[in-house]
Order: structure tokens, then C-alpha cells, then sequence
């Protein structure tokens, strides 16, 4: 078997060895593995993925602008979200919702309006444990190509910045509750 390749960034202060954050993409494949685990109800993770007003102040890196433009988070909802840079850029993302299992998955399509055609399947699942909650998405793409091309465009960075976003929401959220 090739290679497989992690991107695991610096452990947080307070954070444990499973709350690392875990990209993983084996070399040759289709897909990428996304795991972390957060210091957050189940319930505030749910709300913060789901509710348009709170994705977008935590969904993608922290120096673009987001907008949920729709976002019908049921099966066969559509979803689309635009990003501009400091210069006026944007950048549109859409997909489908195929599955929402509340509390635990959604299954939703993803592409990037910057490459057409190119549509990836991901499924996130949701697990409360001890009062963290498991966060494990798998995007699977059309092709080994996609995959690597997602990867080269900086899909790592969105993601970590958005879970270092996402975690200052859910610390919000905690202590409102």
C-alpha cells in the first residue's frame, strides 16, 4: 500500500492526544478523513453546523468574508455559500443535502464553483462522549485526482482555520447555555 499522508497541527493548551486534529488522505486514494474531537456537547456542535447564522462566522479561513447565501438543511435541500477576499475575490461552494440524521450525520454533496464538475460526497457523523462530541467526515471524490487537486488548493488551511473558528463558537456557546 502507498503512503498515507496526516496533517496533524499543534496540540491546544488543555487539549488530549484525541482531540488533535486529523487530516488523512492515503496516497493514490479518493478520499480524505477528517477527525477531531471537541470540547463540546453534541447538541452545541449540531446547532453550530446547522444554524446558517452560525456557520458562516466559522465555516472557512478566518481572513475571507462569509455568506450563507441558502442553506436548507434537509434531504434534498440545496446549500451555497460565498467567500470574498480583501481584494473582492469570491469564491462559491454548493452542494446538496442527501441525509440528515439530526444529532448524528449529514451527508451532503460538495463542489467548487472554481472547478465545475467536480462534486465530492461527504458524510459527517456525530458521537457524544463524556460531554466532547466525535467530529468524523469523509469526503470521497470522483477521482485520486480530485482528491490531490482539493488538497493542493488549501483545502488543509480551510479546514484548520475553521475548526480553530468553530471551537471559539463552540466556547461561546457553552457558557450560554
Amino acid at each position: 500500500m502507498a503512503e498515507t499522508r496526516q496533517v496533524t497541527p499543534a496540540v491546544e493548551p488543555g487539549d488530549t492526544e484525541e482531540m488533535v486534529l486529523r487530516i488523512t488522505a492515503d496516497k493514490g486514494g479518493r478520499e480524505i478523513a477528517i477527525n477531531r474531537v471537541l470540547d463540546a456537547r453534541r447538541e452545541s456542535v449540531w446547532r453550530a453546523m446547522t444554524d446558517p447564522t452560525l456557520l458562516q462566522r466559522w465555516w472557512g479561513p478566518k481572513d475571507l468574508q462569509t455568506t450563507i447565501e441558502k442553506f436548507e438543511a434537509r434531504p434534498g435541500g440545496i446549500w451555497r455559500i460565498l467567500q470574498r477576499d480583501g481584494a473582492g475575490k469570491e469564491y462559491g461552494f454548493h452542494g446538496v443535502f442527501h441525509d440528515i440524521e439530526p444529532m448524528e450525520r449529514i451527508v451532503q454533496t460538495f463542489e467548487y464553483e472554481g472547478a465545475p464538475g467536480h462534486v465530492s460526497l461527504q458524510t459527517t457523523t456525530l458521537e457524544g462522549r463524556n460531554g466532547k462530541t466525535v467530529v468524523d467526515t469523509m469526503s470521497v471524490f470522483q477521482s485520486d485526482e480530485d482528491r490531490d487537486a482539493m488538497i493542493a488548493a488549501g483545502m488543509e488551511r480551510g479546514v484548520r482555520e475553521s475548526i480553530e473558528r468553530l471551537l471559539d463558537l463552540l466556547d461561546e456557546l457553552e457558557e450560554s447555555d
